[in-house]
C-alpha cells in the first residue's frame, strides 16, 4: 500500500467560500496529488500525496493560476502586515471614490439626471473605471473559465459585459461597486469566524524549558519529544500535553475547556498544551507536542469542519451550477420575445447575485466559530443539519450521567460501643491509603472531608475483586464484599444482620479483626445539572430520551427514578457496548434521527454509529475526539441543549438565508423582464440579497 505524505501551505487572497473550492480544484488537478483540503478560516491548504513528491513551484503555479498567491514564509511578518496595510488603503480610497460616483449615479437615475451624467462622462472614462476596480474579480472568472469552472461571480461578470456593450457603463459600475462590497463584508464575516480560532492559535507558546544531563535549557517547540521533562514556572503557558511528575500549581484550562475557573494541579495529574499556570509551578513528564496535543487536536477539528457539508449545503450547491443557464435562457428569451436589450441586461443584473452560494456556508462557518470559542467543538456543517432534525437522545450512565466518581453515601457501625462513625472511617480510609481502586480512593477522600488525619499501614495487600486486608496501628483490617468477608473472618456472621442494598449502592463490609464492624455504601452521583439540561431537550421537543447502561436493572431504575418528576426518560439495562450499538441501530431502522451522548471511551463504537455522536468532557481522549462528531471540551451538561440551539439556529438561518434568496430573485427577474426594473436600478438591487444572507447569518457570531 503506498505511503502518504501531506503538505501544509498558507495562501493569501481568499476572501470567500467560492475560492476555498476554486484552490482546491486546482491543487488536486495537479499529477501525484491524491486530494487537497482548502480552509478559509486558517487561510491554508492541506495537500495529500504519494511518495513521489509534488514539486513546491508548480504548486505555486497552480495556485496562482487560480487567482491567489502562497504566502511566503521568507517574507517577515512585519513586511507582510505593511503590505496589507498599504493594499487596505488603496483600495479604501477607491472605494470611497467609487462609492461617491455610485451614490451621485443612484440619485441622479431615481431624480431623472442618470442621461446628463452619463453624457458628461466620457465612455471610455466609465469604462475604465469598472475594470479598473472590477479587476481582482474579473481575473479570478477569466481564470476559473480557462480551468472549466463556473463561480458565483461568473454571472455577475456577463451581466456587467452585457451593460457595456450596450453603452450601459454606469449600470456596469454599480455591478461592479456591490460586488466588491459583497467581497469586502464576507471577508469580514468570515474574518470574525476565524478570529476565534486564530485568538487560540496564538495562545500556542513557541519554546519550552527543558531538563537535560540535569540543567533546565528553553528549547524551540520543535525540539522537545515524548518523554522529555518539561519545567513550567508561574505566568508561563504549559507547552506539551502531558503528566505532572512533581510540584503544585493553579491552571486556567479555558483554552481547552472554555472554563474560566482555574484547576488545582498535583502530582499524577494530566495537563494540557496552552494552558496558564497563574501560581506555582510544575514538572512535567512529555506525553504530545505541537498538533498531537489535545490543543492541536481541537485547532485541526475545527479547521476540518469547512469541508463536512449537509444536505442543504449540498442542494445549494448543485442550484448554482445550474442556476447560470437558466438566468442566461430567461436573458435570452426576455430579448426575443420583448426585443428589449435593456430588459435583457436588467435580467441578467439582477439575477447575479451569488447568494445561493453563500447562504450555507457562512452560516456555517458563524456557528462554528462561535462554538468554538466556549469549549464546543463540532466537526462539520452536516451534523448541524443532522442534530437540528434529532428525534432520539441516547445517552449513557457513568461517567456521562453521573460523575463517574464512587462518594461514600452512608457509613453504618455494627459495635457502635467500641467503634464510632469517624473511628470507623479512620480504620477504612488508613487500611485503603495505598488503595488505587476508586473505591478506596473515595472512603479515603470522605475521611479527609471529615478532616480526620490518617494513619499509615504497617501492611497493604489487595485482592482483586474481593478486598483489601492492611494492618492499621495493629489492628488487623478486612475491607471489601460479603463473600470476601464471609471467607477471612474468623468469628462467622450474624445471618439475621440485613447487609443487602437495594437501593443501586455499592456495599463494602469491614472488619476490624475477627469481627464484623460496619457497613460502608457508596454510590455514583447524578451530575449536578443533568436535570436542567434534561428538562431543556425536553422543552425542544426531544421526547424520546433513554438512559443506556452496562449497570443492573436496579442501580439504573433508582437514577431514572430521581429524574422521571422532571424529565421523561426511559432506561435499558445489563448493556455492553456491542448492545449499545444495536440500539442504536434499531432506531435509525425505524427512521429516527439519533444523538448519542457518552464520556468518549467504552461508548465510541456507539458514538460512531449514532447520526450525531456527542463525546462529553473530554480534553486530552483520543478515542473521542476520533469517534464523536460533537466535542464538549468540559464536564457541563448544560452543552448539550446549547448546541441543540446553536445546531437549530444555523439551520433556521440558512432556511431564512435560502427563502429570501427565491423570492427576491424571483421578483427582481419578473420585474426586469417585463421593463419594470431599469439596468441601473436592478443592479443597485441584485447586492441586496447577498449583504442580507452576510448580515443575517453573522448574528451566528453572537449566540450564547
Amino acid at each position: 500500500m503506498e505511503q502518504l505524505n501531506t503538505l501544509e501551505i498558507q495562501i493569501d487572497g481568499m476572501d470567500c467560500v467560492e475560492c476555498t473550492r476554486h484552490v482546491k480544484h486546482a491543487l488536486e488537478a495537479l499529477p501525484g496529488v491524491h486530494s487537497a483540503d482548502v480552509y478559509l478560516l486558517s487561510e491554508k491548504a492541506i495537500l495529500t500525496f504519494g511518495e513521489t513528491p509534488v514539486e513546491y513551484s508548480e504548486i505555486r503555479k497552480a495556485i496562482a493560476k487560480a487567482g491567489y498567491e502562497v504566502r511566503e514564509q521568507s517574507l517577515p511578518d512585519e513586511r507582510l502586515a505593511n503590505l496589507r496595510k498599504l493594499s487596505r488603503s488603496v483600495y479604501l480610497f477607491l472605494g470611497i471614490f467609487f462609492a461617491l460616483v455610485l451614490f451621485i449615479v443612484v440619485v441622479g437615475e431615481w431624480m431623472g439626471y442618470i442621461s446628463r451624467i452619463t453624457d458628461a462622462v466620457p465612455l471610455w472614462v466609465g469604462v475604465l473605471l469598472v475594470v479598473l476596480f472590477g479587476y481582482p474579480v474579473f481575473r479570478n472568472v477569466v481564470r476559473s473559465a480557462l480551468n472549466g469552472q463556473v463561480i458565483s461571480h461568473t454571472l455577475m461578470t456577463l451581466g456587467v459585459l452585457a451593460a457595456l456593450l450596450v453603452n450601459e457603463w454606469v449600470t456596469a459600475a454599480v455591478v461592479v461597486f456591490f460586488m466588491r462590497l459583497g467581497n469586502y463584508v464576507e471577508q469580514f464575516t468570515a474574518g470574525r469566524s476565524r478570529k476565534a480560532i486564530k485568538q487560540l492559535s496564538d495562545l500556542a507558546p513557541q519554546e519550552a524549558r527543558l531538563v537535560r544531563y540535569g540543567q533546565e535549557e528553553m528549547l524551540p517547540l520543535e525540539a522537545v519529544t515524548a518523554g522529555d521533562l518539561v519545567i513550567v514556572r508561574p505566568g508561563e503557558k504549559i507547552p506539551v500535553d502531558g503528566v505532572v511528575e512533581s510540584g503544585h500549581a493553579v491552571v486556567n484550562q479555558a483554552t481547552i475547556t472554555g472554563e474560566a475557573m482555574p484547576v488545582e494541579t498535583v502530582a499524577g495529574m494530566r495537563v494540557f498544551a496552552s494552558t496558564l499556570i497563574s501560581l506555582g509551578s510544575l514538572r512535567i513528564r512529555t506525553e504530545r507536542v505541537g498538533q498531537q496535543t489535545t490543543f492541536g487536536r481541537v485547532i485541526q477539528m475545527v479547521e476540518q469542519a469547512e469541508t463536512q457539508k449537509g444536505v442543504v449545503q449540498r442542494a445549494a450547491d448543485r442550484f448554482s451550477s445550474w442556476y447560470l443557464p437558466v438566468v442566461g435562457g430567461i436573458a435570452a428569451l426576455t430579448f426575443l420575445l420583448r426585443g428589449d436589450a435593456l430588459a435583457a441586461v436588467a435580467v441578467l443584473v439582477v439575477a447575479c447575485s451569488c447568494s445561493f452560494a453563500l447562504a450555507t456556508p457562512i452560516a456555517v462557518l458563524a456557528s462554528i466559530g462561535a462554538a468554538a470559542r466556549d469549549g464546543l467543538m463540532i466537526k462539520g456543517g452536516k451534523y448541524l443539519e443532522l442534530l437540528a432534525q434529532a428525534d432520539v437522545i441516547l445517552i449513557d450512565k457513568t461517567g456521562t450521567l453521573t460523575l463517574g466518581k464512587p462518594r461514600l453515601a452512608q457509613i453504618h457501625t455494627l459495635i457502635p460501643e467500641l467503634y464510632s462513625l469517624d473511628e470507623l472511617l479512620f480504620l477504612a480510609g488508613s487500611a485503603e491509603r495505598y488503595s488505587e481502586h476508586p473505591l478506596g480512593q473515595a472512603i479515603c477522600l470522605a475521611a479527609r472531608e471529615r478532616g480526620l488525619l490518617l494513619a499509615e499501614p504497617a501492611s497493604f495487600d489487595a485482592l482483586p475483586g474481593k478486598g483489601v486486608i492492611a494492618q492499621v496501628n495493629g489492628t488487623i483490617i478486612r475491607i471489601g464484599t460479603l463473600v470476601f468477608i464471609r471467607e477471612s473472618m474468623i468469628v462467622p456472621l450474624n445471618d439475621s444482620l440485613n447487609l443487602e442494598s437495594d437501593d443501586g449502592k455499592t456495599v463494602l463490609y469491614i472488619g476490624v479483626n475477627d469481627k464484623l464492624a460496619g457497613v460502608l455504601e457508596l454510590e455514583d452521583c447524578l451530575r449536578p445539572e443533568v436535570k436542567s439540561a434534561l428538562q431543556e431537550l425536553n422543552r425542544l421537543g426531544l421526547k424520546t430520551i433513554e438512559l443506556l447502561t452496562g449497570d443492573r436493572e436496579q442501580t439504573a431504575m433508582i437514577l431514572v427514578d430521581q429524574l422521571k418528576e422532571d424529565v421523561q426518560i426511559h432506561f435499558r439495562s445489563n448493556l455492553l457496548p456491542e448492545d449499545k450499538i444495536n440500539v442504536v441501530k434499531e432506531y435509525q431502522a425505524s427512521g429516527k434521527r439519533v444523538v448519542m451522548v457518552g464520556d468518549g471511551v467504552n461508548d465510541a463504537p456507539a458514538l460512531a454509529q449514532a447520526d450525531v455522536g456527542i463525546a462529553m468532557g473530554v480534553a486530552g481522549s483520543d478515542v473521542a475526539i476520533e469517534a464523536s462528531h460533537i466535542v464538549l471540551m468540559r464536564d457541563d451538561w448544560m452543552l448539550v441543549p446549547q448546541v441543540f440551539h446553536i445546531a437549530r439556529r444555523t439551520i433556521r438561518v440558512v432556511k431564512l438565508n435560502l427563502a429570501f434568496t427565491a423570492f427576491y430573485n424571483l421578483v427582481g427577474i419578473t420585474l426586469a423582464a417585463f421593463g419594470y426594473l431599469p439596468p441601473v436600478l436592478a443592479a443597485a438591487a441584485q447586492s441586496l440579497p447577498d449583504l442580507g444572507i452576510l448580515a443575517n447569518s453573522s448574528r451566528l457570531l453572537r449566540q450564547k
